[in-house]
C-alpha cells in the first residue's frame, strides 16, 4: 500500500516539474509577444500561466498529503509490530504462571527452608558430639602429622667418582695481517 502511495506522489513530482518548465516557457513567450506588440496575447498568455500556478500549489498540497499519509503508514506497521511483540511476550508469560504458580513456588521456598534448617541441626549435632578429649586428641593427630618430617632419600656414603674434563684444543689467533686484510 505504502507503494503505491509513493508511485502516486512520484508521479505528482513529475507533473509538477512539467508545470514548472511550461510556466517558466510561457513567461518568455509573454515577453516575446509584449516586445512584438501583441499584448492582448500575452495577457491571456499570462491567465493561463497563473491557473497553471494555482495547479501546481493544487499539486504541491496533493505531495504533502501523500507523504504525510506514507508516513502516517509506516509508522502505524511499527506500532502494530510492537504491539505483537507485547502481545507474544503476554502469552509467553501466561504459560510461565500456568507452568509455575504462586502456590508453586511458596512451596519450593518452603522446602528450601526446611532442607536448610535440617542441615544447621545436622551441624550443630556434629559440632556438639565430640567431648574436650575428643578436640584435643584431634588437634594432637594434627600437630603430629605436620611435624613428622619429609623422608628424603639416603646421602651415598661412597664418594662420587671424579669426571676428569676433556681437554678442547684452543685454535690458533689469526694473525694481525689477516684481520686487517678482512677489514
Amino acid at each position: 500500500m505504502t507503494a503505491q502511495l509513493k508511485q502516486q506522489r512520484d508521479k505528482l513530482k513529475q507533473y509538477q516539474k512539467r508545470i514548472t518548465q511550461q510556466l517558466e516557457r510561457e513567461r518568455e513567450i509573454a515577453r516575446q509577444l509584449l516586445r512584438d506588440g501583441r499584448k492582448e496575447r500575452a495577457k491571456l498568455l499570462l491567465k493561463k500561466k497563473r491557473y497553471r500556478e494555482q495547479l501546481l500549489d493544487k499539486t504541491e498540497n496533493q505531495i504533502t498529503s501523500l507523504e504525510t499519509m506514507v508516513q502516517s503508514i509506516e509508522f502505524t506497521q511499527i506500532e502494530m509490530k510492537v504491539i505483537e511483540g507485547l502481545q507474544f511476550g503476554n502469552e509467553c508469560l501466561n504459560k510461565m504462571h500456568q507452568v509455575m504458580s504462586i502456590e508453586e513456588v511458596e512451596r519450593i521456598l518452603d522446602e528450601t527452608q526446611e532442607a536448610v534448617e535440617y542441615q544447621r541441626q545436622i551441624d550443630e549435632l556434629l559440632a556438639g558430639s565430640f567431648t574436650q578429649e575428643d578436640e584435643d586428641a584431634i588437634l594432637e593427630e594434627l600437630d603430629a602429622i605436620t611435624q613428622e618430617q619429609i623422608e628424603l632419600p639416603e646421602v651415598p656414603s661412597e664418594p662420587l667418582p671424579e669426571k676428569i674434563p676433556e681437554k678442547v684444543p684452543v685454535k690458533a689467533r689469526p694473525r694481525q695481517a689477516e684481520v686487517v686484510a678482512a677489514s
